[in-house]
C-alpha cells in the first residue's frame, strides 16, 4: 500500500494515539488535502515506520497507529559526504540526492578554496535548512532514518574527531590510485564507515590532502574526467554501490 509518509519525531508505537504538530496538522489538512480517516505511514527516525489512521477536530490532527513494520532500507554500510561548501542551491542538491543514495551524513567542510564562507546565524540557518532537506528526501524516497547534517568542520577538524574506525576516502583528480583499487583497499579492511572527502569548485588545497592522508586517508581519483563537485557524490555512492554489490 502506497502511503502518504511523514517524518514525525515522537514515541510511536501501534495501539497509540499521538497528537500532530500545528505544522504538519496544517500541511495534511490544507496543503495536501488529506481526507479525514485517511492513512498514512509515519517514521520517526528510530527504524521501521506505521500505519496510523488520522483523525480531525477543527485545526487539530491526531493519529491513531495500527500497526508497526520493521523494514529498513539502508546500505549494508554507513556512508558519509564530507562535502566542502559549494555554491548557491549545489548544497541542497547534494543533500537531497545523498538521503536517495542512501547517505547516513552530511559533514559540511570549510575548504581552503570554498567560495561560500558561513559562520554565526547564518551558518545555523543553513544547518537547520539542509536538515530540513534531509527529512523531505526521507519522506519521499521511503527510508526510515534520517541523514544526519552534521557541524561545520574543517579537514583537520574531521581528521582529529572522527571516530577511529572510520575510513576516510580522499578524492583526488590527481591521485595514483583509481577508483576500483581503492573501494577493493578500502573495503578489505572492513571498517563499515566511509566518509567520502569531496572538494569545492576550487578543489583541495595541498595542505589539506596531507592532512588527510596523515589521517590515513586513502586519494583516490574517479575517472578520466573531473567532476563537477555536486555530482561527485552522487556518482561516487552509485559506483561503491555497484562495486560493491550493494544491489536493493
Amino acid at each position: 500500500m502506497n502511503l502518504p509518509r511523514f517524518y514525525f519525531d515522537h514515541d510511536l508505537a501501534p495501539s497509540k494515539t499521538v497528537h500532530l504538530t500545528k505544522e504538519l496538522a496544517h500541511y495534511m489538512q490544507r496543503v495536501l488535502r488529506l481526507p479525514d480517516q485517511s492513512l498514512v505511514t509515519l517514521f520517526n527516525g528510530k527504524g521501521g515506520e506505521y500505519v496510523a489512521c488520522l483523525h480531525y477536530e477543527g485545526k487539530s490532527v491526531h493519529a491513531q497507529i495500527q500497526s508497526f513494520d520493521p523494514i529498513e532500507r539502508e546500505l549494508p554500510w554507513r556512508l558519509s559526504i564530507a562535502q566542502g561548501l559549494a555554491t548557491g542551491d549545489k548544497m541542497d542538491w547534494i543533500c537531497e540526492k545523498s538521503v536517495e543514495m542512501g547517505a547516513t551524513a552530511l559533514i559540511p567542510i570549510a575548504a581552503k578554496h570554498s567560495t561560500l564562507k558561513l559562520s554565526g546565524e547564518r551558518l545555523d540557518k543553513r544547518l537547520q535548512h539542509w536538515q530540513r532537506i534531509a527529512q523531505a528526501a526521507s519522506e519521499q524516497c521511503g527510508r526510515n532514518r534520517l541523514l544526519q547534517v552534521q557541524p561545520l568542520h574543517t579537514v583537520l577538524e574531521l581528521t582529529q574527531q572522527m571516530d577511529p574506525q572510520s575510513q576516510l576516502i580522499f578524492c583526488d583528480p590527481d591521485a595514483d590510485i583509481d577508483f576500483p583499487t581503492a573501494i577493493n583497499q578500502a573495503a578489505a579492511k572492513n571498517q563499515q564507515h566511509w566518509i567520502l572527502l569531496i572538494g569545492p569548485e576550487g578543489g583541495w588545497s595541498d595542505e589539506e590532502k596531507k592532512m588527510a592522508l596523515n589521517a590515513g586517508a586513502i586519494s583516490m581519483r574517479f575517472g578520466a574526467r573531473v567532476l563537477r563537485t555536486e555530482t561527485a557524490a552522487i556518482a561516487l555512492i552509485g559506483a561503491i554501490r555497484g562495486q560493491l554489490g550493494w544491489i536493493d
